[in-house]
């Protein structure tokens, strides 16, 4: 079989701008393409994203050229596979079952929504993404991880340098610089925490870890925490930002949301619609096949699943938002192992408390006009501005 044809024309620039129309493309011409400016090759179809994260052997996280590593300054168990990945999976996990969301951050999490939406100055017009996106997911998640002294400035822009330089593809200085700067200091707060979490184990990730009866050696407890800061601001505050866009939009399909109490399904639809984690990157181990292509061993594929989520093959008018789908098998949490540790938090965070207060408190809400609201990101994605006016 042949190798997969070689794409030269679509640059970076473009895919962080407005990826979805190259994506509609390949899908329907070439959904296996050797991108040269991000040096992977692209899988566009749901069918090869799903069957990559589904075997990790064959398709390793642990990829040796990803910009991830020296972003986080250290090898995170996002690009681990096995035992290796699930015994850092498991030491965090216990801090963000559905049990302990339920049983111990639903009060704080109903709590910091309705401080953080009380804020909101009624009547006029606001940045929602930066008034309210952006700081109440980094409030929940300083809580969640045992890092309330971190600031929502900080959280967001570690976040944000943390994401940079992890999608930093065109490997530029800068983006990595930045995330230089924001592992000296995460890591000076983790250092002055740990042993007031260590003394009494609070039930957040930060005490779980370093209280367990097997802990994980300490650097990695330190990645945990950051890969948790990367993923967990972004995915929530993007979702967020996307679902309302997404009912303001539609205002019919508001009104049926709100008469069927149906937030949890918008959710569910503004992450498949603008998914927020967009890529993924898996080497491959192996000499192998995929889309009738030869996939050598060393290479490294990159799941879209930015678009498998809009796939035609599974989605009838997947480029449109629409709440009400029969069915909604998306890909915006992955799959596999590595299948989103955050999903839980962010189905009960953003769907079922956020966004029916925000809509409850300001029924008339409205965007100012649909083009001042600004898209961004090829790795990571979602608007970065959201200006309403709040009645």
């Amino acid at each position: 079989m042949p190798l997969a044809p070689m794409n030269e024309s679509i640059t970076l620039d473009q895919l962080t701008h407005d990826p979805y129309p190259i994506y509609r493309r390949l899908r329907a011409e070439s959904p296996v393409t050797r991108v040269a400016a991000a040096g992977r090759t692209f899988l566009t179809k749901a069918h090869l994203t799903k069957a990559v994260k589904d075997d990790p052997v064959l398709f390793s996280s642990d990829d040796p050229n990803t910009p991830m590593k020296p972003a986080f300054r250290a090898h995170t168990l996002m690009r681990k596979d096995g035992t290796e990945h699930m015994a850092e999976r498991k030491a965090i996990m216990p801090a963000l079952s559905p049990k302990r969301i339920q049983a111990d951050w639903d009060p704080l999490y109903e709590s910091l929504a309705d401080e953080y939406i009380s804020r909101l100055p009624r009547g006029e017009t606001v940045d929602l993404f930066t008034a309210l996106c952006g700081p109440l997911a980094a409030r929940i998640l300083a809580h969640i991880l045992g890092i309330p002294d971190a600031t929502d400035e900080q959280m967001q822009r570690w976040s944000q340098r943390l994401i940079d330089g992890a999608g930093n593809y065109g490997w530029k200085a800068e983006p990595f610089a930045a995330s230089e700067s924001a592992n000296d200091e995460m890591d000076a707060l983790f250092d002055e925490l740990r042993p007031v979490r260590a003394a009494e184990n609070d039930g957040s990730a930060f005490s779980i870890m370093l209280n367990a009866d097997d802990p994980i050696p300490m650097s990695q407890i330190y990645s945990n925490i950051k890969i948790a800061i990367g993923g967990g601001i972004n995915e929530p505050r993007d979702a967020l930002a996307t679902a309302v866009y997404g009912l303001l939009d539609n205002p019919d399909q508001l009104a049926q949301v709100r008469a069927e109490d149906a937030w949890g399904k918008a959710f569910e639809e503004a992450i498949r619609w603008v998914a927020p984690i967009q890529i993924s990157s898996r080497l491959v181990t192996e000499d192998t096949e995929l889309g009738g292509f030869d996939i050598p061993k060393g290479d490294t594929v990159m799941t879209i699943q930015a678009s498998a989520c809009r796939d035609e093959e599974l989605f009838e008018n997947g480029e449109e938002f629409f709440v009400f789908r029969a069915k909604n098998p998306h890909q915006a949490f992955g799959n596999g192992p590595h299948h989103c540790a955050g999903a839980h938090v962010a189905r009960r965070t953003v769907g079922k408390i956020i966004l029916p207060l925000l809509f409850d408190r300001f029924p008339d809400m409205r965007m100012t006009h649909r083009d001042d609201v600004i898209w961004k990101g090829f790795a990571f994605r979602g608007p970065i501005t959201l200006p309403v006016v709040l009645n």
